[in-house]
């Protein structure tokens, strides 16, 4: 590594310490020619190839950026809304691969913003899982309620999918007879 202010062709790292984020190493470096400390950041450059086939580096604002859309007008706080994009990142750079689809950056969203707001996770999914009619609403809201009836313990054993589908049809008729 150069020194940036005698321009000697090498230095010695004297200190090496994670950031906070965990994302890239902090190192303090000492130039054996004049002296001086400097401080670099190396982190593992992490790229996104497009459906395009074109490529750019992964960008965290970018995945806010998509997640505050569908969060808009819900009660979800920009604390979290970087909290999920921290965690995006994280699951997509454990995978260990330099570069990404963009698809696969889609689908670590999804699970996440599931937790966080059911219905910013639908406004999400129906972008980027191109929902076409009100069937595949209908078909990511039945999932969603099986999932939550599931993890709530709604059925008591016995056959799952038929205690779910009993409860779905009576919750989607329920708003047609109030609309009268």
């Amino acid at each position: 590594m150069h020194c940036p202010f005698c321009r000697h062709p090498d230095s010695r790292v004297v200190d090496s310490r994670a950031t906070d984020d965990g994302t890239a190493i902090r190192r303090r470096r000492q130039c054996p020619s004049c002296q001086r400390r400097f401080t670099t950041i190396e982190a593992a450059s992490l790229t996104v190839v497009k459906r395009s086939g074109t490529t750019e580096p992964f960008s965290r604002e970018k995945v806010l950026s998509g997640v505050r859309k569908a969060c808009q007008g819900r009660p979800v706080t920009e604390d979290r809304l970087a909290l999920l994009a921290q965690q995006v990142e994280e699951s997509i750079r454990t995978a260990g691969a330099a570069e990404v689809e963009a698809h696969d950056v889609g689908v670590a969203v999804l699970a996440p913003l599931r937790d966080l707001d059911e219905v910013a996770y639908l406004r999400f999914a129906s972008v980027y899982q191109a929902f076409d009619t009100l069937e595949d609403f209908a078909a990511a809201i039945a999932v969603l309620r099986a999932e939550r009836d599931a993890g709530s313990g709604g059925t008591s054993g016995g056959d799952a999918s038929t205690g779910d589908a009993s409860t779905e049809g009576a919750r989607a008729e329920e708003p047609a007879g109030r609309t009268t």
